[in-house]
């Protein structure tokens, strides 16, 4: 076999092998082993290395054996050889998978229908066709005993149980990623560091319209309990990322800020119910309570 396949095929595919076998039993995330893991680049043209070398080592050892034999004995080993290559001869290989007899035989194939001079002969399935179906008998056979008789996972289930999978995947994601946050998922920040962060925020973009300290001005009041579109850290969010009311409100900030930006700025005017700004200006909405 190994006299068969040309060196320059059989180096690359053994190399693509081992390499597979790496990619499988090493766990490298998204990423192919050899990149998260560099040190694997060195291993790999080792092995390349490797097989061009011992390639040439056998060439050569085969070589001076060869050269060593006497002449009967080189005539006895080439006509081996040339046995042996007739096993990999790809017009017989083709032959013996399509199952063709020469035309020789033809005579022998023949049977008494006869149609207007055309003759029908007794080939027989080509073999590559036999063993396909043969191949799908078992293959049946096994999905019949797992799905049939074993209650193996049916398509909609494996779907299901991915979906739930990815699901469960998504919102673990979410979680450490806090520019994925939106209206449904958002929560009340507590920390220090972010109210001080939602602080500049609403310094920089909110004080012109709603006072430094909240009291309103041009825009409502946000420290008492009346809200004109809900209060609540969800109602905030939303109210801040899409705008306040068509033609009066607030322009859009979700062009602007960030979904953890406007999370920081929504905790930070909520930590503000309670105090008592400067010049309050007149309640205006409906009383919030929290259900």
């Amino acid at each position: 076999m190994r006299h068969a396949i040309p060196a320059w095929i059989r180096i690359p595919v053994i190399f693509l092998i081992i390499v597979g076998g790496m990619e499988y039993f090493i766990d490298s995330g998204k990423n192919f082993a050899f990149v998260e893991y560099p040190i694997l680049q060195l291993v790999l043209l080792i092995i390349l290395l490797f097989l061009i070398a011992a390639e040439v080592v056998l060439a050569a050892f085969e070589n001076i054996l060869f050269k060593s034999l006497s002449p009967e004995a080189k005539e006895r080993y080439m006509a081996a050889h040339e046995q042996r290559m007739k096993k990999y001869d790809l017009k017989v290989i083709y032959r013996k998978l399509m199952g063709t007899r020469p035309i020789s035989e033809e005579r022998d194939l023949e049977l008494d229908h006869n149609y207007d001079g055309i003759k029908e002969l007794d080939n027989k399935l080509p073999p590559w066709w036999l063993y396909s179906f043969y191949v799908s008998i078992v293959f049946a056979f096994g999905y019949m005993v797992y799905y049939h008789m074993m209650d193996g996972d049916s398509q909609l289930d494996e779907f299901e149980k991915e979906m739930l999978a990815a699901k469960i995947a998504v919102e673990e994601y979410k979680k450490n990623a806090p520019d994925l946050v939106d209206a449904e998922s958002v929560t009340f920040l507590t920390d220090p560091a972010d109210l001080e962060k939602g602080a500049a925020l609403y310094q920089t973009n909110c004080m012109a319209c709603h006072a430094g300290d909240g009291g309103g001005g041009i825009g409502p009041n946000l420290v008492d309990a009346h809200w004109i579109l809900g209060g609540g850290i969800k109602n905030i969010y939303h109210t801040i990322s899409e705008g306040g009311r068509a033609g009066k409100g607030m322009i859009a900030w979700k062009s602007s800020l960030k979904p953890a930006e406007i999370q920081q700025v929504a905790s930070y005017i909520l930590s503000l119910q309670g105090t008592t700004p400067a010049n309050p200006k007149e309640a205006e909405g409906e009383e919030w309570t929290e259900e």
